[in-house]
């Protein structure tokens, strides 16, 4: 059994077309690996920044009478925030800005125990708004990874059995000739 696809020449121009083919397919699979571990190192890191924030949700809760009506805008933001922590774990690009942002919280809801409830609505107001801004760079952030690393994987998978329907075909035996004579049990018809 001879294969065809392996007999070519080098000064042949279709063996550096598949030289290049090969190669970059080689690099695709880099990039996708290095793409995989950074989303694992941002999951870490969100996961580990929402066990910081249970505690002073936990926190916001014992206040006053008047702090209770914070309490439950507290626990809505709560909810919104456990929410957006399952997006972030692509927001690779907006990760720093929104810890910063998160750190400046946690200060700041630290302090509002001690303040009037004026003041702790205000706050509270302050956080809900900073959390909508984050969910609307996380939500930018997924339709991004979306358009740059899910839709090109899709296309690379198209490729890949495009590539194997070829090779398929590169590799098929060759079929007989039309004027070779055939045995008496391929000639029978019945």
């Amino acid at each position: 059994m001879s294969y065809l696809a392996l007999q070519m020449n080098i000064q042949d121009p279709m063996f550096w077309v598949m030289v290049i083919v090969a190669l970059s397919f080689l690099v695709i699979a880099i990039a996708m690996i290095v793409i995989a571990r950074t989303v694992g190192r941002v999951v870490a890191t969100v996961q580990r920044l929402e066990e910081r924030v249970e505690p002073l949700m936990q926190k916001v809760t014992a206040l006053s009478e008047q702090g209770k009506a914070i309490a439950a805008q507290g626990k809505e933001i709560a909810e919104q925030f456990n929410v957006m922590s399952g997006h972030l774990s692509t927001a690779t690009m907006h990760f720093s800005e929104s810890a910063a942002l998160i750190k400046d919280e946690v200060r700041e809801l630290k302090v509002l125990v001690g303040e009037t409830a004026v003041t702790a609505r205000d706050k509270v107001a302050l956080v809900s708004r900073t959390i909508d801004q984050t969910h609307q760079q996380v939500a930018t952030t997924t339709e991004f990874i979306h358009a740059k690393v899910i839709q090109p994987a899709r296309e690379l998978a198209a490729i890949m059995a495009g590539l194997k329907r070829g090779l398929e075909v590169l590799l098929a035996p060759t079929p007989k000739p039309i004027n070779q004579t055939y045995g008496d049990e391929e000639m029978f018809i019945g």
